[in-house]
């Protein structure tokens, strides 16, 4: 398949993956009659219409390479939606980043209040844990437990949080590239790992089919977030969508800031095509992956 035709089956697989999710989230998050009704309507609109879903469309291809259940890989995928949501508006939040602007619309903060906001992120991220817990999820119980593992490490203080805290108190000092990655690996690799990783251990798929996918995932992950770090060097706010600049003006230390973008731009790219290296043994199942790992690097928002 040439590199065009590629990516139009990418940009395909991503629409479909996005409404799929969209659909799910819907469904597991019904607006209740009662008082606690402003917070589902603050995670519902956190969570649902926007983002490219590369998380959740990440669980459905890796889940489709090994035959699952589409539903079961729908809920997985909406699930680590939830999460990643979670994670966006506290970071978002006067005490974080303090961003008034998210996927083109108010941070949730803004569109409510920060109490609700700070709520909603709790809810969003026990909400995903429980539909990793239930029945409909996998008719195996183990495999159901897999899954809260794997998002528990990749979510809790060795994964994304610990890498937000490294993040909170680095801004203003100058860091090793190495720490960079570490802290880079943790603050958003983990979770884009887990996201890859999920569909596999849905499939029961074998421990080198695992290890290949794990490392598949996070080279990825550390492609996406070098090409994060020149896309808010580089973009604006309308075509990224959130506040642009802000790593610099935070004094947070990139690759960026450390490489200069061509040379980061380079990295992202030597990453991206690591990260393909490892679906060899996958053949043309794995194309889509393949594109997404080429997209990573060169998408403008």
């Amino acid at each position: 398949m040439s590199e065009v035709m590629q990516a139009v089956a990418l940009r395909s697989g991503l629409e479909g993956a996005a409404a799929l999710i969209e659909t799910e989230l819907d469904a597991l998050l019904p607006v209740p009659e009662g008082e606690e009704y402003r917070l589902v309507e603050a995670m519902r609109y956190a969570v649902m219409g926007g983002g490219k879903r590369m998380r959740g469309f990440l669980v459905i291809e890796t889940a489709r390479m090994f035959s699952v259940n589409i539903t079961c890989a729908a809920r997985v995928a909406a699930s680590v939606e939830m999460l990643h949501a979670y994670s966006l508006i506290h970071d978002d939040l006067p005490a974080m980043d303090d961003d008034d602007l998210r996927r083109g619309k108010p941070s949730c903060h803004k569109a409510y209040d920060e109490a609700t906001a700070i709520l909603a992120g709790d809810a969003l991220q026990t909400r995903a844990f429980e539909v990793l817990a239930e029945a409909d999820t996998h008719s195996d119980a183990e495999v159901r437990c897999e899954l809260v593992l794997a998002l528990a490490g990749a979510s809790g203080p060795r994964g994304m949080v610990g890498g937000q805290m490294i993040d909170i108190v680095s801004e203003g000092k100058e860091l090793s590239p190495p720490l960079i990655t570490r802290l880079q690996a943790l603050k958003t690799g983990r979770l884009i790992q887990y996201s890859a990783e999920a569909g596999a251990i849905l499939g029961r798929a074998s421990a080198p089919q695992r290890h290949f996918i794990a490392a598949y995932g996070r080279d990825l992950g550390a492609a996406f977030q070098i090409a994060d770090d020149i896309l808010d060097a580089e973009g604006t706010a309308e075509t990224l969508g959130k506040t642009a600049g802000k790593d610099a003006a935070q004094g947070k230390a990139t690759m960026v800031s450390v490489m200069g973008i061509d040379r980061a731009r380079m990295q992202a790219e030597h990453l991206a095509k690591q990260a393909s290296i490892y679906l060899e043994s996958f053949g043309e199942k794995a194309n889509l992956l393949r594109a997404l790992a080429a997209y990573t690097v060169n998408r403008r928002n």
